[in-house]
């Protein structure tokens, strides 16, 4: 069988980026992750401020801190920075358990890849008083996530752009 030069040619091109078509069909175009890594960061967020939100019941308060690195850095953007988590579970514990709950507002999660980290997920949340039941805070937020041994911990959180809930962008 003989093959031409320019179909040898356009064999060998078409082989050399198939892989790179079938890298970039697996992440989005914006380099968001992909599945994997978001459906894990997604669940993460859901389990951390799960008990975040019932903190005020026994042992919930512990299973939050527990998602944060000891070190932690939390910049609030009307509220200051904290430094470690014993701080930030302390200001959690006086300002957050029994009062309000945190909503995460549906499509607005994204996770990026760091490489050799771990990732970054960001997106906007909502604030609801447990004593009204409305739900009138927003704001945006970014989270630094390390994965170590297979553990993911929360190393930075900037929450920012609070602002009432008619403000929404």
């Amino acid at each position: 069988m003989k093959i031409s030069l320019p179909l040898l040619s356009f064999l060998f091109i078409a082989i050399l980026q198939a892989p790179a078509a079938t890298a970039a069909d697996a992440a989005p175009a914006d380099g968001q992750a992909p599945e994997p890594l978001f459906g894990e960061i997604s669940a993460l967020d859901t389990k951390v401020f799960d008990a975040f939100n019932h903190c005020a019941e026994p042992g919930r308060l512990d299973e939050h801190a527990g998602y944060f690195s000891p070190d932690i850095e939390f910049y609030h953007d009307t509220g200051g920075v904290t430094w470690t988590r014993d701080e930030m579970i302390a200001g959690t514990k006086k300002y957050v358990c029994g009062h309000f709950t945190r909503e995460l507002i549906p499509g607005t999660l994204k996770v990026y890849p760091v490489k050799d980290f771990g990732a970054i997920s960001q997106g906007v949340h909502r604030f609801c008083q447990l004593d009204s039941g409305k739900c009138e805070g927003l704001a945006d937020f970014v989270i630094v996530w390390r994965q170590e041994q297979g553990r993911w911990q929360i190393t930075r959180v900037l929450s920012y752009g609070h602002r009432a809930a008619a403000e929404a962008r």
